[in-house]
């Protein structure tokens, strides 16, 4: 049985036909079609014997045309194997857009065929795959419902991703987080059927740079005692998202066999209500000596982070970096297409904010204001886990998290959202990927070749 030949799918920049490269026909079908390029439009060209021959998309008119556009082509193309031609920019970014446009979350519906990609001319194969695998993974555990994906399952994939990586692993859990001192992760999960814990994974030369990587992992957050409501639960299978996207970014590292000493944490827990749940107002002993008391039950995300990051901290890391579904705040501050990126070293920051442009990962550096700290402070305690001023919520949760790193040469902190309300180039409707080609691209710009 033979193979068909790619269909070409030719991009074409707006207003760009003259420099498209097309036969007088498919110039001819172009304009009697209205086609000039507009952004995110397809046009199938005929061929011979009247079946399509070619596709034409639409770049858009912008001065800085994103690659990922080629995203939307795979969301609105039929099944088959198609080539890029035409005005599609860097090829590998190209290349990793239209495979992420195509994604589908398949796991509780009938699969069905999606168009794939022939590699353009200059794309890195091994890039392509590595951010493809990285956002996939993140993508389809962030889908995931809790059912299916609680404390229990979420551990079983690290373990897994562990054994498939060469990658050591340590799970504390239950009463041992107590015992093991890790009582802020054991408070906020206690209240579940499946017990809380901490996952620990490493990998590499221990004599290499030091890198240590924190993702949150609330599998489901009902909100505990300060419960949401019922349309503020309705996406809260997504709170592990910071979770899903570290092990995304682990990915790339150990891919690229990047010459680091890679550590992995995760704190997992599901924030439910008991009658064994914390309550607002308790004052619990963090792992690193600071006392917190509880403001209110549903910014527990910055909790289970903080005896994770006194961990990591305690080995001094070159660069520790954190993600988390973390703050409503940063959604209002930013929308959901930006996240903000919090740095001690402005100019990690900078290169982060650069490299995720460059990469179509975008963030945006947010100030650390040392004056919002005040927010935070207690009458009884160290510290109040929630700000009392109501105002600037992302930054006084960066300031809290902030708390607990010191030997850190330096600290990221990204307040992810990881999901796509509406269709983004690249980025179908649903759970997504972000920061990890930003972050990776840091990574590999201060250890890798």
């Amino acid at each position: 049985m033979s193979i068909s030949a790619p269909l070409p799918l030719i991009c074409v920049a707006e207003n760009g036909l003259d420099a498209a490269g097309l036969d007088p026909v498919q110039r001819a079908w172009a304009d009697q079609h209205g086609f000039a390029g507009q952004r995110g439009k397809l046009l199938a060209v005929p061929g011979a014997q009247g079946a399509i021959g070619a596709w034409m998309f639409g770049m858009g008119g912008d001065a800085r045309r994103n690659p990922l556009l080629t995203g939307l082509a795979a969301a609105g193309l039929p099944e088959g194997h198609y080539t890029l031609a035409g005005a599609f920019g860097d090829p590998t970014l190209a290349a990793i857009g239209f495979r992420l446009g195509a994604y589908r979350f398949d796991r509780y519906r009938e699969a069905k065929p999606v168009p794939n990609i022939a590699l353009p001319e200059g794309a890195d194969a091994d890039e392509v795959e590595r951010q493809v695998v990285a956002a996939t993974l993140a993508r389809d555990l962030i889908n995931t419902p809790a059912n299916d994906l609680g404390p229990d399952a979420l551990e079983q994939v690290a373990r897994e991703f562990a054994a498939s990586r060469g990658m050591a692993i340590s799970v504390t859990s239950g009463d041992d987080l107590l015992a093991q001192n890790f009582p802020l992760i054991h408070a906020v999960g206690r209240a579940s059927a499946q017990a809380p814990r901490l996952v620990d994974l490493t990998w590499g030369d221990p004599s290499h740079p030091k890198v240590t990587l924190v993702g949150k992992g609330v599998t489901f957050d009902t909100g505990g005692l300060d419960i949401k409501s019922a349309a503020g639960m309705l996406m809260m299978k997504k709170d592990m998202g910071g979770a899903a996207n570290i092990l995304g970014l682990a990915h790339t590292v150990v891919s690229a066999a990047l010459p680091v000493r890679l550590r992995v944490l995760l704190p997992i827990v599901e924030n439910a209500i008991a009658g064994s749940a914390f309550r607002p107002g308790d004052v619990i002993r963090s792992r690193k000596g600071l006392t917190v008391e509880i403001g209110n039950t549903d910014a527990e995300g910055r909790l289970i982070l903080a005896d994770a990051l006194a961990l990591a901290d305690e080995e001094a890391p070159e660069l520790l970096v954190d993600m988390a579904t973390l703050t409503g705040a940063a959604r209002v501050a930013l929308g959901p297409e930006l996240p903000p990126v919090y740095a001690t070293d402005d100019a990690i920051a900078r290169d982060l904010a650069a490299l995720g442009l460059a990469a179509e990962d975008p963030l945006w550096p947010m100030p650390l204001w040392a004056p919002y700290d005040g927010q935070l402070s207690s009458k009884i305690a160290d510290i109040n886990n929630t700000g009392s001023g109501g105002y600037a919520g992302s930054v006084t949760a960066a300031l809290f998290l902030k708390r607990f790193v010191a030997e850190a040469k330096a600290w990221v902190h990204l307040d992810i959202f990881g999901w796509a309300p509406e269709a983004r180039p690249g980025r179908p409707v649903g759970a997504t990927d972000q920061g990890i080609r930003a972050v990776y691209g840091l990574l590999r710009q201060r250890y890798g070749a």
